[in-house]
């Protein structure tokens, strides 16, 4: 339990480092880079929109990954109608002090427990997670592709990018910044496709109407349309929460609370 309880805090703090990272790269380095003449810059260039699309891609993963972490017990526990049959899980009570409905899973760099009131809010952070960490990986590529003069039109470019430029680095051909956004692009790659991966299988739980908790455990689920499954986690007015942050909207959750 102390290891978990040390993963719990330094997870959470080294995704917060790494959205720093990532952030000061794109808007001092990455970004910049783009521009060749400022003063004869059009006004949608390449370089403003990506930096545009980069924000919004940010804003919306900050913004969904505070909307996970904003639960507490009062929230949970207190004047929701949990119903009969619905599963309030405390194997994690302990550690993030957090008692969830329709409990999933527990979500290290989040420190909480993902359930019926964060579930979109969760999948909406993997999903613009992984698209950041996407954009930050063909921005990174386009900087150093431009900085050491090389292309990456052959796929195998890529993969022996890293024991090339481990072998100049230690013998000075290159500067630590250009080694440091190179190990920046692999970490960006795994975050991506791990998010991805995590969210697709995620959805796929959803439409069938499980959560992992369920799973884990072997618990037969009721058999309903796939889209009231999806209306269940993603409400009604699905489209605002896909192009904004916000708490689940239209969803039963909100309207249990509400009786």
């Amino acid at each position: 339990m102390l290891v978990l309880r040390l993963l719990n805090v330094v997870a959470p703090a080294y995704f917060l480092c790494i959205s720093l990272v990532t952030f000061v790269l794109q808007i001092f380095l990455f970004i910049p880079s783009m521009f060749r003449d400022p003063s004869t810059t059009p006004l949608f260039s390449p370089a403003l929109l990506h930096g545009a699309l980069f924000l919004f891609l940010s804003a919306n993963a900050l913004g969904n990954y505070v909307l996970v972490i904003q639960s507490s017990p009062e929230d949970l526990g207190k004047g929701l109608n949990l119903g009969e049959g619905a599963e309030v899980v405390a194997d994690w009570l302990g550690l993030c002090a957090r008692v969830t409905q329709r409990h999933d899973h527990h979500c290290f760099f989040t420190g909480n427990c993902i359930g019926s009131r964060n579930m979109r809010n969760f999948i909406m952070f993997c999903l613009y997670t992984s698209l950041a960490c996407l954009d930050s990986l063909v921005a990174g590529m386009a900087y150093i592709s431009a900085a050491l003069s090389m292309s990456f039109a052959n796929p195998l470019a890529f993969l022996t990018l890293l024991p090339h430029s481990i072998s100049q680095f230690f013998s000075g051909a290159l500067l630590s910044s250009e080694m440091f956004v190179i190990l920046m692009l692999y970490l960006w790659l795994g975050i991506g496709l791990a998010c991805a991966g995590f969210c697709c299988h995620q959805m796929l739980l959803i439409l069938r109407g499980q959560t992992r908790y369920q799973v884990r455990k072997g618990m037969v689920v009721r058999a309903r349309p796939w889209r009231e499954n999806l209306q269940e986690v993603f409400g009604k007015r699905w489209l605002l929460g896909l192009l904004i942050p916000v708490l689940n909207v239209g969803s039963d959750y909100r309207r249990q609370k509400e009786k």
